[in-house]
């Protein structure tokens, strides 16, 4: 990604002098450009710790939401399918396996209709 650095000027003349009065906006538009960089060239990848805690639920539930062949090896078999998350606790684990709705938003927030996805299809399926 490519960040454009521009400089912006503007005139405002005052009615009693016409005297011109510049301003120069370059330093904000740097400080505004370097933020860019910043994020443009953050690591888009996850540690070697992995995802902890409530970002590795939230991780789950996405992938399951977006991702149909992860959801049915969850509803297959959560636990093989749950390995690779190797941070999740058991607690976390068993949650996502069971569906518990009340346990996971208790740790993440509410949780909307796309991530929420997963959890009721494990409830409409009562494999407890």
């Amino acid at each position: 990604m490519r960040v454009v650095l521009a400089t912006a000027k503007f005139e405002v003349k005052r009615k009693e002098g016409g005297d011109k009065m510049t301003k120069e906006m370059r330093p904000k538009t740097e400080e505004t450009a370097e933020a860019l960089e910043k994020l443009a060239s953050a690591p888009t990848v996850v540690p070697k710790e992995g995802l902890a805690g409530r970002w590795a639920v939230l991780s789950v539930l996405a992938r399951a939401a977006d991702e149909p062949e992860f959801m049915a090896r969850l509803a297959e078999n959560s636990h093989e399918a749950l390995k690779e998350y190797y941070t999740l606790t058991q607690e976390e684990k068993a949650a996502l396996a069971s569906g518990d709705i009340q346990k996971i938003e208790s740790w993440v927030g509410k949780l909307d209709k796309r991530l929420s996805t997963w959890l009721w299809y494990r409830l409409s399926q009562e494999k407890w």
